[in-house]
C-alpha cells in the first residue's frame, strides 16, 4: 500500500473575480520613506532585500519623505505632471477614435503614466529605449508630434511606419524609441545587445527597456539577464508589474511565489522594487540605475509595481475576469493625483492650474486629431503601395524590379 497522496497541481487564482469586492489585503507595502537607499557602488549581494521591499517617496499627505526623495525642482515636477496629463488625454481621445471606427486598434496606459514619463525625462534621446505598447508617455514627454503618432494609429498616408506595424507600435530613433515588438520578451534581448554594442564602441549611451510581468516567463527574459550580468551591459531592465497580462493575472507568471524583481538575484544583478504610481520614486530608482550603468557597473532590474487601469487593449473586456471597480481600489492610488497633491502641498500648483492643464491637454490633442484626420482615418487614405518595395533591400534585384513593374509603381 502507498502512503503518499495523489498528486495534484495548484493553479494560481487572483484575489477577485467579476462581482467580487476588490481585496488587496495580501499586498505587503512598505511605508513611504522606509526603504534604505544604498550607494550606487553597492554589491548586489549586499542589497538583496530591496528586491522584496517597495521603494516609496510620496506619503498619504503628498509629502516627499525618506532617503529616496530625488529633491526635484518644482519646474521639473510640473513638466512631468503636464506630460502625464497629456498622455492620459491622448489615450482617451484615441480610445474613443477606435469606438468611432477611425482606427483598428489601441492600447491605453491608464494608471501607468508616471513610469514612461519620469524615465523618458531622465534619460537622453541619444540613449535607446526598447519599450512596450504602454510607453507612449516616453514620446509625449519628449515632445514627439502628437499628429505623427495619430497618423500611424489611423494608418493613413502619412503613417511614419508606412503601414508596416500595428497602429500603436511606434518607432522613432531620433527620440530614443526603438520599434516596439509585439512579443515583448524580445525587447530585453535587443536592449542588452544594443547596450553591449555601445560599450564595445566605447560610446557613452545606455539602453533602457520595459516588459510586463507576463513576459518574465518567456525564455528571452532569462537569456537577456544572463548576458546583462556576464558582460555588465549598460542597460536598465524594467519589469512593469501592472497585475494583469491580457486576461491572466500576474500569479500565472510566478508573482505569488516571489517578487519579479527577485528574479534578478539569481543572475547576480542588483534589483529594485518601486512604487510605479509614485513619480518621485520612479525618478529616484531610475536615476540610481542610470548612474550605475553609466559608470560601468552594469545592469539593474527595476520592478515597477503598478496597476493596469484600462483594458489590455480595445480587443479586451476586463469585466470578464476582474472586479469592475478594482482599479479605483488600488492602494497605491493614481500617479497624476499624487504628484498634483505633492505640488499643491509645496505651494507650486493649484486646483485651478490643474484644471487649466487638463483643458490645455485636451485642446492639444484635439488640434492634433484635426490635423491628422484631415489626412485620413482608417480606410480613408493609406501609404502608397510603392512603399512595399522601399527600405528593405540596399540594391534591388531583378525580381523586385519585376514585382514593382507588375504592380505598376
Amino acid at each position: 500500500m502507498k502512503n503518499t497522496p495523489t498528486l495534484s497541481l495548484r493553479v494560481p487564482e487572483p484575489s477577485g473575480r467579476p462581482g467580487d469586492t476588490p481585496d488587496f489585503s495580501h499586498l505587503k507595502l512598505d511605508a513611504p520613506g522606509a526603504v534604505d537607499r544604498p550607494e550606487v557602488s553597492t554589491e548586489p549581494a549586499e542589497m538583496r532585500d530591496l528586491a522584496f521591499r517597495l521603494i516609496r517617496v510620496l506619503d498619504d499627505e503628498g509629502k516627499a519623505v525618506g532617503p529616496w526623495d530625488p529633491k526635484l525642482d518644482p519646474e521639473t515636477m510640473r513638466r512631468g505632471l503636464k506630460a502625464m496629463i497629456l498622455t492620459r488625454a491622448f489615450d482617451d481621445r484615441m480610445h474613443r477614435a477606435h469606438r468611432q471606427g477611425k482606427t483598428s486598434f489601441y492600447m491605453k496606459c491608464t494608471g501607468e503614466e508616471a513610469i514612461a514619463v519620469a524615465q523618458g525625462m531622465i534619460l537622453s534621446r541619444e540613449d535607446m529605449g526598447f519599450p512596450t505598447y504602454r510607453q507612449q508617455g516616453l514620446l509625449i514627454a519628449r515632445d514627439y508630434p502628437l499628429a505623427t503618432m495619430m497618423n500611424q494609429i489611423y494608418s493613413n498616408a502619412e503613417d511614419p511606419i508606412k503601414g508596416r506595424q500595428l497602429p500603436i507600435m511606434y518607432s522613432a530613433k531620433d527620440y530614443g524609441f526603438f520599434t516596439i515588438s509585439g512579443n515583448l520578451g524580445t525587447q530585453y534581448v535587443q536592449a542588452v545587445g544594443w547596450g553591449m554594442a555601445s560599450a564595445i564602441r566605447g560610446d557613452d549611451k545606455i539602453a533602457i527597456t520595459w516588459i510586463g510581468d507576463g513576459s518574465t516567463a518567456e525564455s528571452d527574459f532569462h537569456s537577456a539577464l544572463t548576458f546583462a550580468a556576464v558582460y555588465r551591459a549598460p542597460v536598465i531592465l524594467n519589469i512593469v508589474n501592472n497585475q494583469w497580462a491580457i486576461s491572466s493575472f500576474q500569479g500565472i507568471a510566478g508573482g505569488l511565489e516571489t517578487t519579479f524583481a527577485s528574479k534578478g538575484i539569481g543572475y547576480g544583478l542588483p534589483a529594485l522594487r518601486v512604487d510605479g504610481n509614485d513619480f518621485l520614486a520612479v525618478w529616484a530608482a531610475t536615476q540610481w540605475a542610470e548612474e550605475r550603468a553609466r559608470t560601468n557597473q552594469g545592469a539593474t532590474i527595476i520592478e515597477l509595481f503598478t496597476y493596469r487601469g484600462a483594458p489590455h487593449s480595445t480587443s479586451d473586456d476586463p469585466s470578464r475576469y476582474r472586479p469592475g471597480d478594482e482599479h479605483e481600489k488600488w492602494p497605491l492610488g493614481d500617479p497624476i493625483a499624487r504628484l498634483k497633491q505633492h505640488l499643491i502641498g509645496l505651494g507650486e500648483w493649484s486646483d485651478e492650474q490643474q484644471e487649466e492643464a487638463e483643458k490645455e491637454a485636451v485642446e492639444k490633442v484635439r488640434a492634433a486629431a484635426k490635423e491628422s484626420e484631415a489626412i485620413g482615418t482608417l480606410g480613408q487614405s493609406r501609404p502608397s503601395v510603392k512603399t512595399m518595395f522601399e527600405e528593405v533591400y540596399a540594391t534591388e534585384d531583378w525580381r523586385l524590379v519585376e514585382q514593382r513593374r507588375e504592380v505598376g509603381v
